[in-house]
């Protein structure tokens, strides 16, 4: 038979559980003491997760090997590299491929601001609009409706965006011999080495050359950018300070680069007025 002190102890939880029912449940000290308590264990969790990781690296604590949890960090980022193509977290994966789909820049601010700045204040009215009792599922065509459309349509753009392909300067590179053929600037060795420099560079992940490359916020097509007449002259200034030239322009400065670099870009693109074929 269950002991007196047990059968108390009963007593007293049932008594327990008919007050909170009745009166509710005090924050303090109850629901403290668990957020405290979770609190605890997470950082505890994480001071676990940070020792194991760091003393289990092999060598001389270079961070060169990894360990259980990986290295300790990586060879230093190279700020003059060219071929590097930045990419988002993949929790930005379906606003990174929104810009794919808004393109121009009466259009582009509403892929990035107009569009998730909408849906933020849909949910966040909703607890306002929709004040019905009823949960369940089947009684709310509309709201699943919507639910299902809303995770469709994030986890397609996310999986659009992570598989999207960047089209790497090496690949673009081996792409010169037949931009000169097409363009015709073949002898000329400034404008073939200012191609060269286009692929590396990064600039067809704004601008389209022959068909190759991301439009984005607006940058124009330089297939033909030879045929405006501008000159050498203009091209360089404009690649020194583009929103001097172009004002509001949202391209990037390219006066690091140094003078022969803009002059073989300069002198490629005032090469390229269209195919010749």
């Amino acid at each position: 038979m269950p002991s007196e002190r047990l059968e108390e102890r009963r007593r007293h939880f049932q008594q327990y559980k008919l007050d909170v029912k009745d009166r509710g449940k005090a924050f303090f000290p109850y629901a403290a003491f668990h957020d405290a308590v979770m609190s605890l264990v997470v950082v505890v969790v994480i001071i676990v997760l940070a020792v194991v990781w760091k003393f289990s690296i092999p060598g001389d604590g270079e961070g060169t090997e990894s360990g259980l949890l990986g290295k300790l960090y990586d060879e230093p980022a190279d700020p003059g590299t060219v071929s590097y193509i930045p990419r988002p977290d993949w929790y930005f994966y379906f606003l990174f491929y929104l810009l794919r789909v808004f393109k121009w820049p009466e259009s582009v601010v509403l892929g990035t601001v107009g569009i998730p700045t909408i849906a933020v204040l849909l949910l966040l009215a909703l607890p306002f609009v929709d004040t019905r009792m009823e949960r369940r599922p089947r009684y709310r065509p509309v709201a699943m409706v919507a639910a299902v459309l809303t995770i469709l349509s994030m986890g397609i753009l996310t999986y659009k965006g992570a598989s999207a392909h960047e089209a790497l300067g090496s690949e673009l590179v081996a792409l010169v011999p037949e931009w000169a053929e097409r363009q015709g600037f073949a002898d000329d060795e400034d404008a073939v080495a200012g191609a060269e420099l286009f692929a590396v560079l990064g600039c067809a992940n704004c601008h389209v050359y022959l068909g190759i490359g991301t439009p984005a916020l607006g940058a124009p097509e330089l297939t033909d950018a030879g045929a405006k007449e501008r000159g050498l002259q203009w091209q360089i200034e404009h690649l020194q300070c583009p929103a001097c030239v172009v004002p509001g322009s949202p391209m990037p400065s390219y006066a690091a680069q140094g003078e022969e670099v803009l002059r073989q870009l300069a002198a490629f693109l005032e090469a390229s007025r269209g195919p010749q074929d």
